[in-house]
């Protein structure tokens, strides 16, 4: 079984305040000239993407550099029970059974329960994650982080600062951010996040989750 965990890309849906808007329009049609061709127009990070350490690191990899093995296999799923508007969690809130593991697969995905807010004006209030927290993922084996959330940062933060992204994607990582369809999903899963392959610093992606049937939460 799989299950989708990117939001559709659709005309004028929301993006990270001050990214480009997304323009899907048609540039070709059937009845004019026989094939129907959409031009599309939008930013790098726009819905469900993947952002490389060139995002915010000067001489940072870029797409180009990023392997698939990279954003293929085995994560976790932590949750944050109570995610609360606007406020940041830190080690402390992040819960899975049995607790968090000494050593983390590479991915790990934090469930705040806020992509149901995605395209809504509370989207952009969202939890956000401590940088100390990020700091512990990344020494317990945490190469890909990816949140439900526009970001793991506060979004519009008045010190312009990304903490998590200085800890994550400065220590090489990468960082995958608006995936959705968390709720019910197990707390050890297979997935892949498979961007454009685009020579930058950051992409669109699809993500899957590889669901066994028999798993459980």
């Amino acid at each position: 079984m799989l299950r989708d965990l990117s939001h559709p890309v659709r005309d004028g849906m929301m993006v990270y305040p001050g990214d480009p808007g997304v323009s899907i329009g048609p540039a070709l049609t059937l009845a004019s000239d026989g094939v129907a061709v959409a031009r599309l127009d939008m930013g790098s990070h726009t819905g469900t993407h993947v952002d490389a350490p060139a995002h915010t690191v000067p001489g940072g990899r870029t797409l180009a550099d990023v392997s698939l093995d990279e954003l293929v296999g085995d994560a976790i799923v932590l949750r944050v029970p109570g995610a609360a508007e606007g406020q940041p969690y830190g080690w402390d809130d992040l819960v899975v059974e049995g607790g968090i593991p000494a050593s983390l697969p590479p991915i790990v995905i934090i469930d705040t329960r806020w992509a149901q807010w995605f395209g809504d004006g509370r989207a952009l209030r969202h939890p956000s994650l401590d940088a100390a927290a990020a700091r512990e993922l990344m020494r317990r084996g945490m190469r890909v982080l990816g949140v439900d959330t526009l970001s793991p940062d506060p979004t519009g933060a008045s010190d312009g600062a990304f903490p998590v992204h200085e800890v994550v994607l400065g220590g090489d990582g990468l960082i995958v951010e608006n995936v959705r369809g968390l709720e019910d999903l197990p707390s050890r899963v297979r997935v892949g996040f498979f961007p454009l392959r685009l020579d930058g610093d950051g992409a669109p992606v699809r993500g899957v989750a590889f669901l066994d049937a028999h798993a459980s939460a």
